[in-house]
């Protein structure tokens, strides 16, 4: 068994991506490989098969490396519900909430959670890629680390440092990452990962050249821009469509919840051809649409106030008015309702707050997390739909009696006697083509014709592959790992 480590200069610097990418190169040569992550700090997650809650990005890590998600994958999960506090997840499930400072305490116990996961990892497959969190040079955050250098030096693995040149200061960031860490630490860091690089690489040259004589470690590639490239983000919200739209294209609005939940269910629609998309900002007021659609929340009744002083709600009762159509989603469809209790505080101050009143229903949040993976049809039409339920809120009232979605041996959301708002609380509605044909048919979209999103995501996947086996010095990277050349 090997271990190696994907640590960053900065959040966002391609940890995830590398990792991915590593998954499926290692795959493609028969070796047994599995993703980890220690720690996530993230509100972007997936279900387990074993029905638990880990990071998306481990999820979609999973995916490249043939597997199926699994909680060991990421032991300890962050949901962050404000400023300084967090739902704290511990092998799927979550524990309570917790701010910063009691955190901190408790990481000697979630280190225990961590080191368990990784050894049956470790034990069950040839090679380990590791994934760090943020960077390892954050010094307040060194005392107790579980997510960088502090897991790194606990099971003795190498490290490979990457960073994103389209940032800037590329070779600040390497330098002075590897100046603030101890000595054994910088003697674990084997060398250098260059990000989102565009241009002619001989100018570049000069500059790695430096850094290899300064550090005496050596670059193992340095990555291209991959423009359009689609792999499912961990956190970090995108601004922008990445397809070309048609004229006519359905305009479809999101609100950025300042605590959005798995904007990955949104990646269909960026993609599309015959939909405009857009995230709107704070402060930049909600745009004519033909669709509005309220994302998932982890701080429901905290989003729902934003919105109302963001303007959200009075655009939203206008919309409806001029027959516009509306959809709400996991924590957006408890918004619709008459009314949200949370009378244990699970997302925040204990309380109830009045919803938008646009369903005939209410949703009280309870203790103990309804995780599970989910396969049905729409109401609307009977397409196939196959998605995943995180929440913690039952809803209840007249409303459910018109259902979205048929599951099984239960029926899920709503759909408003008008026709014009339908609720549910299943992400990824808009996955399979036949149900995203049919939701994009009924928001007014004339002959819907949605790209296969599974093979969007696998070929983003495969694309990733294919730069690192043409840009990373693969034979370096396969004598760190003690592979042959080639494979196992």
């Amino acid at each position: 068994m090997t271990t190696l480590m994907i640590q960053g200069t900065t959040s966002d610097a391609g940890k995830s991506t590398l990792v991915a990418g590593l998954c499926r190169w290692l795959r493609r040569r028969n070796v047994r490989v599995v993703p980890f992550k220690p720690q996530n700090m993230a509100l972007n997650s997936a279900v387990t098969a074993d029905g638990g809650e880990i990071g998306r990005a481990q999820a979609v890590q999973a995916f490249a490396a043939g597997l199926e998600p699994h909680i060991d994958m990421n032991p300890v999960l962050l949901k962050p519900n404000t400023d300084i506090g967090a739902q704290v997840i511990i092998h799927g499930h979550a524990i309570g909430n917790m701010d910063a400072s009691d955190y901190h305490t408790y990481k000697t116990v979630a280190w225990s959670a961590v080191r368990a996961s990784y050894d049956r990892l470790a034990a069950q497959y040839d090679v380990v890629i590791v994934e760090g969190a943020g960077s390892p040079a954050e010094i307040n955050l060194r005392d107790r680390d579980i997510a960088n250098m502090g897991f790194a030096e606990a099971v003795d693995c190498p490290v490979l440092l990457i960073a994103d040149i389209d940032r800037g200061g590329v070779f600040a960031h390497l330098t002075g990452t590897l100046a603030l860490l101890s000595a054994s630490e910088q003697a674990r860091v084997k060398g250098f990962v260059i990000n989102r690089f565009r241009g002619d690489l001989s100018l570049l040259q000069p500059g790695l050249d430096w850094l290899t004589d300064y550090t005496g470690k050596p670059v193992f590639g340095v990555l291209p821009y991959l423009h359009g490239l689609h792999v499912e983000a961990e956190d970090a919200l995108p601004r922008e469509a990445i397809a070309e739209k048609a004229a006519g294209a359905l305009r479809v609005i999101v609100p950025a919840l300042p605590r959005i939940s798995n904007h990955t269910d949104f990646d269909p629609l960026r993609l599309h051809p015959q939909v405009d998309f857009r995230f709107v900002a704070p402060d930049d007021g909600p745009p004519p649409a033909d669709l509005i659609i309220l994302p998932g929340s982890k701080s429901v009744r905290a989003d729902l106030a934003w919105l109302r002083a963001q303007g959200w709600e009075a655009a939203i009762r206008r919309h409806l008015r001029y027959g516009g159509k509306l959809i709400g989603l996991c924590g957006g469809f408890q918004m619709l309702g008459r009314a949200i209790h949370d009378p244990h505080g699970l997302e925040g101050e204990a309380g109830s707050s009045a919803g938008l009143g646009v369903l005939d229903m209410e949703t009280r949040l309870e203790p103990g997390k309804q995780l599970r993976n989910v396969r049905g049809s729409l109401a609307l039409g009977g397409a196939a739909v196959a998605g995943y339920e995180i929440h913690a809120g039952v809803s209840e009232g007249e409303a459910l009696g018109r259902p979205a979605l048929h599951l099984g041996d239960r029926d899920d959301g709503a759909i408003s006697a008008d026709s014009l708002v339908i609720g549910t609380y299943v992400h990824g509605v808009f996955d399979k083509a036949r149900a995203c044909d049919a939701l994009l048919g009924w928001a007014g979209l004339e002959a819907p014709k949605t790209p296969d999103y599974a093979a969007i995501r696998e070929a983003g996947i495969d694309r990733l592959a294919d730069a690192l086996e043409a840009h990373l010095d693969t034979a370096r990277l396969e004598q760190l790992l003690g592979l042959s050349a080639g494979g196992r």
